[in-house]
């Protein structure tokens, strides 16, 4: 199933839209015009990638300084050791949809916790 993210008019590039679904999603607009989708949530800690940096097709982590490839979900630098999901993006008519991988997600304990609906 394609979920409607956001209009790509209203995505500028070097930004990111995170997209409230459970768990969350990023979409990222490189510089170069790519777009791309991952898991928002570090496999560190509990950050949101979507407010982390983003260059060219990689984000560092807000928190803790970890990078992930948007292209692969792959750690480009610590503390994180774990990949972040990726997920298909289809641009249409001048909408970004997302088709959510069916991959478990790597989450941190206490995201993967809090919906497993245990203690934060």
């Amino acid at each position: 199933m394609m979920i409607p993210a956001c209009r790509l008019a209203d995505l500028p590039r070097g930004e990111a839209f995170r997209l409230d679904i459970d768990p969350p999603v990023s979409v990222f607009h490189t510089d170069d015009g790519e777009v791309f989708a991952i898991d928002d949530t570090c496999t560190h800690q509990d950050a949101s990638l979507a407010d982390g940096w983003l260059e060219g097709c990689e984000v560092e982590c807000p928190l803790h300084a970890s990078k992930f490839d948007l292209r692969t979900g792959a750690v480009d630098a610590p503390p994180a050791r774990l990949p972040v999901r990726t997920h298909e993006v289809v641009v249409e008519d001048g909408m970004v949809y997302v088709r959510v991988s069916t991959d478990a997600p790597n989450l941190p304990p206490c995201v993967a916790s809090r919906l497993a609906g245990g203690p934060a």
